[in-house]
This record gives C-alpha cells, structure tokens and sequence, in this order.
C-alpha cells in the first residue's frame, strides 16, 4: 500500500500545485515549552525554568557532571551535580550540553 501523504498530497497526482503550508499545519498542536522545577540553595527560592536558562557539563565521573543556573530570584550562580537520569531528563528536554574532557 502506497503512502497516502505521498510527494503528491492525498489526493494523488491530480490534486493540484502542491500543499499550501497552512493545510500542511493544519492538524499539528501547540507544543508546551519544555520546562524544569528548580530550587536554589542560597535564597531557597523555588521556581520553573525554561531549557535555555539550564546548562549540563557532562565530566568523565559523577563528581565531574553537573548542571547550573542563575537564580531568577537573588542572581546566584547556582551548581548541582547531575546523575544519570537527570542527564537523561535534561538532555531530551533540549538543555544545551558541554562534555569535559580530562586533560590526563
């Protein structure tokens, strides 16, 4: 069986120029901006931020493997180890990632 979304639209060949870009979105959602619970340790000010407002450093060991922010509330620069899953969570969600390399 043929794909009905074809390079032709779903009607087939006769269908027309082509799809016009509003019926190409036409069934698509609005996407919920991905976002992350967070606490600071100096203010213990508790608060959501966006994926842009996060950065992960994977290191070569757990103790080298964190992720940080600033704190919307007091502007400190927070720093929090991250383990496997919040790597994973924090990965998929889009935060923009730096890999360490050892200088051994």
């Amino acid at each position: 069986m043929s794909d009905p979304l074809g390079p032709s639209g779903p009607s087939g060949p006769s269908s027309g120029p082509g799809m016009t870009a509003a019926a190409a979105f036409a069934g698509m959602r609005r996407v919920s901006p991905v976002v992350f619970k967070a606490g600071c340790p100096d203010c213990r000010g508790r608060f959501e931020l966006a994926a842009s407002a996060l950065r992960l450093a994977i290191g070569a060991t757990s103790r080298t493997t964190f992720y940080s922010f600033t704190c919307p509330e007091c502007g400190s620069a927070v720093r929090k180890p991250a383990g496997e899953r919040v790597v994973e969570l924090l990965t998929g969600g889009g935060v923009r990632t730096l890999r360490l390399h050892s200088t051994v």
